[in-house]
Order: C-alpha cells, then structure tokens, then sequence
C-alpha cells in the first residue's frame, strides 16, 4: 500500500499558543496563552512588532524571530484495509508541544469517509518535530497538518512517474508555493508541499514541465521517461532579484532607551565605503564625528574616541579594526545587527562616559550547512556553519588573513629596486562558536581574535640600520549560558581575555662575526601585556504587564605588566623587565559593577525606565573609587506615528587615551575616575510607511576628565609626571536630525545632519614672541576632536541582479591644536630681523579645512545551482578628495612657508564572494 504524503504547513495559520512567550505564570497565577499571527517571507518566519511587544519579547539578545518545527519522525496513516474508493485528504491542527511531540489534534476539515479521518487521528499522536523556537527558547505551536490518502495501487507498465523538488537558484530554499504545468496545460498538473516535494504520474514519453513560483522567473524542463519507471528530479528558479531587499520585523522590541538606531541584514554589509564591515557603519550615523577620512573609530557627541565602549552580545573587545583603516576583527556573518547608543546607554553598559555600540551576533542557523568564501585586494576569508540535528549542536568558525605585506613589498619593488628596507602591514583574526540546546537553554563558547604588525625591517647595505614594527594583538574566550528561571530569563557568562601592543626594534647585524653577511635582528621589545578574567549574571522578568524589572552584575580582574627587553630599550630603563601579568603584573586592578532596571508603562503611551549602576574600580595597593549612576528614561506615544522622548544620567569611566590600549585604564585610576553626565530629549516620528524622521538634543556636562593625548603616554611627560591634578573639566551640547528609510522595498537609505559641539577647561600657556612662555592662565577651549558640522547620507538600491549605492559626507574641521595634528603658528620678526615661525596660543588656534567626499559601491550577484556568487566593487573616498590632517611650518630659501599636510585616502575594494 502506498504511504500517504503529508503537507506541513506552517506558513499558513501558524500562532504560538505561550504565555509571556515562554509559559510564566500570569499575574492572575494563571497561565494565559496568548496566540499571535506569524509573518513568513524569504528572509524568515517573524512576529509583528505589536505581537512582540503583547509577547514582552524584551530579554537581551533575544529576537521576535519564530523558528518553525521541523519534521524529524514521520508517522504514515495506513489506508483502511479492505476500503476501496478515490482519494481523500484530511486537514488537521496539530497542537505541538515544546518538547515537540504532539500534544493534541483536532479535525478542520474531514472528508466524506469516516475511516480516513479515524486512520488520520489515530497516526497523528506518532509524528515528532524539532521543537519552535520564539526568540531562542522553545515554544508551543499550532499548525495544520494534511494528510493525503491515496489508495494503494502499483505503478502500471502504462504509466509513469516523476517526483522531485523545487528550489530557489542559490540559496537552495525550498519553494513550498510553486505549481507545475504538464505539456502546455493551463491547468495545474501538481503542487509542492511543504518541503518543496511533489509526484507526478505521467504517460510514458518526453514531457514538458513548466514550474511557477511568486518572486522567480518560471522555467520548463524536459524529462523522458519510460514505462513503469520512476524518476526524481530537482528543478531550480532563477529568483527575480538575487538576495532582495525585504522588509522583515527583526526584534523590533518595544523602545525603552532614550536613543537607539539599529541596523540589520545589508544595511550593515551594503553600504557604500564601510569594505562590508558593520561596526563601519557608525561612522555614518548622527552624532558621529571622526579623527580621520578611514579612521572608523568614532567621536561621538564631542568625546573622546576610547570614551565609547563596544560590545559584542555584552562582552567587551578592546579593538575594533585592523591597522585602524583595515577591516573590522569580528567577520561580517557573525554579526547580526549593531545598535549604536549615542547617547544615555542602558544601565548594562557600564565603565564608559560616552555612546555604546553592540553587535549581536548571529543565531546559528539549524537547517543545513552554510558556507562563504571571499578575497578582495588586501585579504580573504571564510565562514562556516554547520549544525548537528541528532545533538543540537551548532558549530560555526570563521577568519580572514591579509596578504598586505606581498602587496606592499611589490609595490615597493616597483617605485625602488634599490633599497633593501621592507615595509610591511599584516593581520589575521579568527573566530569560532560552539552552541548547544541544553533543556529549555543555550550554551556558547564563543573565541575569538586579532593580531596586527605593521613597521619594516632594516636595510641591509650596512651595519647598524634599524627598523621597527608595532604590534598588536588580543584574543578572547567567552562561555555563555541562557536559561528560564523563576519565572524570567537569566544569562551567566565567563571570558578569559588576553591583549598585548609592542614596539618592536630591528637592526642590520653580521651574521656570525664581523665582516660576514648582515641580516636582520631583534634587538628589543616595549610593550604592555594584559591578562583579564571577568565573570557577568543579568537575570530578567516580567512581573505584570506593565512592570519589567532586571537585575545584573560583572566582576572584572585586570592584571597588567611592562615589558623591556633587548639593547634597544628607552632612555632611562633598564634592560630586560620581563613583566608577566599573571605572575609579575605592574598593574593590579578589579572592576566590579552591579545595575537595576525597572520598566513601567503605567498605560499605553507612557513609558519609565528608572535604573541605577554602582561600580567599584580598585587598584592594588589601596586605591578604590566608586561610583553610582542613576539614570532615567522617558517615552511619551503622543499618537500612534509620533512619539517623545527624553533622558538622563550619571556616567564614569577611568582615564582614557586616544584608543584602547592595555594597562592605561587601570594605572590611569591613581589620577581618580572621569565623571559627567547626559541630557537627552528628542522626538521619532513615522508620518508613512518606510519612513522615519527623528531629532535629538543634547547637553553632556563633564565634571572631571583626564583625557591622555598619545604623546602623554609615549613620553610619560606632562601630567604623568607632575604632583598637579591632571583633571579637566568641560562640556558638549548640540543638535542631531535624521531622516531614514529601513531596508526594505529593494533600496534603503538615510540622510542626518549633527551640530557638535564639545569644550574643556584647562590651563593653558601664553607665548611670546621669543616662543618662551610668558604666563599661564586658565580658560575654556574647542576639545580637539570637535566636529561643529557633520552632514551623512547613504543609499543603495537593489536591481534584478545589480546593486549601487553612494555614500556623501561632509565635515568641518577639527581645531588645529597641536594634540591630534599641527599646532598653528604666527609669524614674528627676529632681533636679527629675519622672520620666524612662532606657535601660537593654545586659545587662539585656527581650524582645519572642512572635508567633502563621495563613497560608491556595485555589485553584481549569479544565483547559481546551489550557491549565489557575487562581485564588487567598493570605494571609500572615489571623490579622491584630500582632508588636511594639519601644517607644514618652515623657512626655506623663498621665505617662509605654511604647507598643509593633507593627502587623498582612497580606499578602493575589488572582491568576490561566494555563499553556499
């Protein structure tokens, strides 16, 4: 007898029956169950944004994102014995559990024979399905479910048949929609099923087989077969547009912080000049001021670069990108989306004085093994992930390494074949990810890392020709678990993380004695090494239906040590200190910080979120701050398309320098903590479908900041050296507009304009005209990373097979104060009458010219069979416009002379790339 086919369909009428999404206790001490409808599209199965926010889907990490069950254990319904009569279907609701077993079935529709509707009852209780997951955890589902009953003939010599699959070009999805057309019929011969299956019996022969499907091109296929024979084919459609624009509701949570822009899918890999890297993208959103065209670390609202924390699904990383204009250290497809916090971040952020950028990474993805590959003009890489169903295991590794140093020595070769010095710049990261179901819970191991070495090596035309690198690199290790407990969600994590910057020096020395063949050597190392081990708990719950509260703690253990060694070292040091941060550290410090939260939306329009944070920064021996940070958010719904907002709080962070580097921020603490706070208040509004228009303002009053220019700590000079508090004080205020349309409907894009400014107070030196200083007064100046005016605008467009975009932007110049560039300088005339170059003070410096560029970005993408192949093109400043980083002041034979130092970065990217 032939087993009847079954249809699973789950994109229909598919509603998870949870309370609070995952089986809490109502407030009334009884489970409610709440059903809500499921939007399917190619990108995935999701829940609206109102269904979220009725499901409270606000815990951290989790998205409204539903993954459907899968059939894992068939369970075929016999036909009736001794019953003869024609075919028959039997549409069920099949209630499945979170186990997924079947819990309950109930007849929609049944047909006129009875025994049909009994067989299917009776086989229904034997089916078993992987279980629905709704923001990661295991829910409950109802589903229809069809069985089809056909009675059991054998194939006659006169017929024949042909079974298959229909699937998209590329991606390898099954097309559950598609119908098919047998020799020019208009009426349909079949349609698929659920997994994209059909059969068709056919009269011996050569057929024609036209497929259709919604969103591809139709294809007819031609099959010969034979009498009684069977045949099993795989039909593929070319998709209308290759890898679309869709508009899918991605945890879409309800807002509760005062600003939060969050990017997903190709508008963190597609956008024109960020090389397809996401945290790049924040260079492009408001409030954002930059150090350099390239340089993607961001100035947000006024502070400095290392003022702002970036995070990785709450795990901090010290370093972003490589050789600060390379890629970011974090491969594109481990990242899902970034939320970028200009302002007042959420109380889990802690240690920080300015904005807060997270990347969460990606879900693996449970359907079968994913592949990519690229290479472009600097790099290559890849990334795979494969799960393992019978376990529940997903593993997913990924890295890229740089071939910069073959191409900086060719390029090398070129310009002077005569030089026996080489340049180099190399990088290579790695990352990997094991995720395992564990009950109603994850665990991860998450590892990652990034090293980095740029300088050259000696000439060797004679002995006693030095060169150098600078080196840096970190690694981390994170496990994480998630798991439902008393009635909330709580999550653990331990990271283990390792970092290290060196200057490194060589020198052209005799092989084996002298006069024997130079070669290079390493003659010494100065670097800082750190070694950290941190623990973090947050537990979350909702308590009502308007009251949410969360509770969260980290304990970090930082142990740093200087490392000299070699006949090269600093004046003023002494050789060979072998610092070890775990058994010898030279700095010793424990972070320890703990918040809470509460979430109270007394009616539908309103929302407050009071929330405190302590932290604890120790420095052995015997130096302890602590701090405590209320902060308060403020929503207002004043009608359904136009919301307000404001917000306010307490912020600390330990001295900083430029960017991260190890042991600053923990032998920074001798000089006590910087401290401010943050006012925000602004408005969203969404006056049509795919747009939204929002403003902010901002006034962030800094009471104490200790601020290190680079050469502070390359020098130790200055403030590190003087009995002198060496805190400033000062403030930054301004203005923010953006107006953005969200992926979706084949383009996306955004335009934002920021007014920033940013000021400190601080004691400053006159000069005169002898260039010696004549008093010290104090006064208020333009902080040196002040940006009054950045314009943005970003958009790209996606075709059948084609993708362009552009990117402009536009910035005003920094002050020319001498921290980050020249410092400008007056003219004077000499005792001896000749014309001199003179600094002059720090209060009266010029600025720097504004700078205009364009970024562009094209791509073309195939669908292939079972893997989609795309190149592209990629380049940051193709304007070839040239920024002024500072002045050339100088006397020569013409006189004196003021010579901008600028240069054209063009950052041009030619890759290929190829998914599976």
């Amino acid at each position: 007898m032939q087993l009847p086919r079954f249809c699973c369909l789950l994109l229909l009428a598919l509603a998870p029956r949870v309370s609070r999404a995952q089986g809490v206790p109502s407030p009334a001490s009884e489970q409610r169950a709440v059903e809500v409808d499921v939007q399917a599209t190619d990108a995935g199965t999701s829940i609206s944004a109102e269904d979220a926010e009725r499901l409270g889907l606000t815990t951290g990490g989790a998205d409204a994102k539903l993954v459907p069950p899968t059939l894992v254990t068939e369970s075929p319904a016999a036909w009736p014995e001794g019953m003869e009569g024609t075919p028959g279907e039997v549409t069920l609701e099949l209630l499945v559990d979170a186990q997924g077993a079947v819990a309950e079935a109930k007849v929609v529709q049944a047909p006129g024979e009875p025994r049909l509707t009994d067989a299917a009852l009776k086989a229904a209780p034997g089916l078993r399905f992987s279980p629905a997951t709704l923001g990661g955890t295991p829910v409950a589902v109802r589903l229809p479910f069809v069985y089809r009953f056909t009675p059991p003939v054998q194939v006659p010599a006169a017929t024949a048949r042909l079974t298959g699959e229909v699937r998209a070009r590329g991606t390898r999805r099954p097309l559950v929609d598609a119908t098919l057309f047998l020799d020019g019929n208009t009426e349909p011969a079949g349609i698929v099923d659920a997994a994209g299956r059909f059969t068709l019996q056919v009269p011996p022969g050569t057929h024609r087989v036209e497929v259709r499907a919604p969103g591809h091109r139709p294809a007819t296929f031609e099959e010969t077969v034979g009498a009684g024979q069977s045949v099993q084919v795989v039909y593929r459609l070319q998709p209308g547009r290759v890898n679309p624009y869709e508009t899918v509701v991605r945890d879409e949570r309800p807002r509760t912080e005062v600003t939060r822009i969050s990017l997903h899918e190709q508008e963190i890999r597609e956008v024109p000049g960020t090389l397809g890297d996401p945290f790049r993208v924040v260079m492009l959103m408001p409030g954002v001021g930059s150090i350099a065209s390239g340089v993607s670390y961001p100035v947000v609202r006024g502070s400095q670069p290392a003022a702002t924390g970036f995070f990785l699904d709450g795990v901090r990383i010290p370093m972003l990108y490589h050789l600060l204009l390379g890629p970011a250290v974090i491969h594109p497809d481990f990242i899902d989306t970034v939320d970028f916090y200009p302002g007042t971040p959420p109380v889990r952020f802690g240690r920080l004085l300015g904005g807060a950028v997270e990347g969460r990474l990606s879900r693996p993805r449970e359907d079968r093994l994913h592949f990519t590959a690229y290479a472009d003009l600097i790099n290559t890489g890849g990334f795979i992930e494969y799960p393992f169903q019978e376990t529940g295991t997903s593993v997913s590794v990924a890295g890229r390494v740089s071939y910069t140093g073959l191409l900086i020595g060719l390029g090398q070769r070129l310009v002077s074949a005569k030089t026996d010095e080489k340049l180099h710049a190399n990088f290579y990261d790695y990352q990997a990810r094991v995720e395992q179901q564990v009950g109603e819970g994850r665990v991860r191991l998450f590892a990652l890392g990034s090293s980095d070495d740029a300088g050259s090596s000696p000439a060797l035309d004679w002995e006693g020709n030095s060169g150098g690198s600078v080196v840096s690199r970190f690694h981390r290790v994170d496990l994480r678990g998630t798991h439902p407990l008393a009635g909330g969600d709580a999550e653990v994590g331990f990271t283990v993380g390792w970092d290290k910057v060196a200057l490194t020096g060589q020198e052209a020395m005799p092989l084996s004695g002298p006069g024997s063949e130079l070669v290079a050597k390493n003659v010494g190392e100065y670097g800082l090494a750190q070694t950290t081990y941190s623990v973090r708990a947050a537990w979350k719950r909702h308590l009502s239906e308007t009251l949410e509260v969360a509770v969260g703690g980290d304990v970090e253990h930082r142990r740093a040590a200087t490392v000299i060694t070699g006949t090269a070292i600093a004046p003023g040091q002494h050789p060979d200190v072998r610092g070890d941060p775990l058994k010898s550290p030279t700095s010793l410090a424990t972070f320890s910080g703990a918040y809470a939260t509460t979430t109270w939306q007394p009616t539908e329009r309103w929302l407050v979120q009071p929330g405190v944070r302590v932290d604890a920064y120790h420095l052995v021996p015997g130096i302890t701050h602590t701090a405590v940070e209320p902060r308060l958010t403020v929503r207002h719904q004043l009608t359904d398309t136009l919301a307000l907002k404001g917000g306010a709080g307490l912020f600390h962070q330990p001295p900083t320098v430029l960017l991260h580097a190890p042991a600053v921020d923990t032998a920074g603490l001798r000089y006590g903590l910087q401290s401010g706070a943050q006012f925000d208040v602004g408005a969203e509004w969404k006056p049509t479908e795919g747009l939204e228009l929002s403003g902010d303002a901002f006034y962030n009053p800094l009471s104490r900041t200790v601020e290190f220019d680079v050469l502070d700590v390359a020098e130790n000079r200055r403030r590190g050296n003087l009995g002198e508090d060496p805190a400033e004080s000062g403030y930054a205020y301004g203005f923010e507009l953006m107006a953005r349309h969200p992926l979706g409907r084949n383009w996306f894009g955004w335009a934002s304009y920021s007014f920033l400014q940013s000021r400190r107070h601080v004691r400053i030196e006159h000069y005169g005209d002898d260039n010696r200083v004549i008093e010290t007064v104090e006064g208020t100046l333009p902080f040196a990373f002040e940006q009054a005016h950045v314009f943005n605008a970003a958009l790209s467009y996606k075709f059948d097979t084609w993708t362009f975009g552009t990117v402009v932007h536009f910035n005003t110049g920094r002050p020319e104060s001498g921290q980050v560039s020249s410092q400008t300088h007056r003219l004077v005339t000499a005792p001896d009458g000749r014309a001199e170059w003179v600094r002059v003070d720090e209060d009266r410096v010029e600025r720097l010219g504004g700078f205009f560029r364009v970024d562009f970005r094209a791509a073309k993408s195939w669908a292939m069979e079972d893997f989609t192949l795309d190149a592209y093109l990629d380049v940051l400043n193709i304007s070839a416009q040239q920024e002024t980083y500072g002045f050339d002041y100088r006397m020569d034979f013409t006189g004196p002379v003021r010579e901008p130092i600028r240069l054209p970065v063009i950052l041009p990217m030619l890759g290929l790339k190829g998914t599976y």
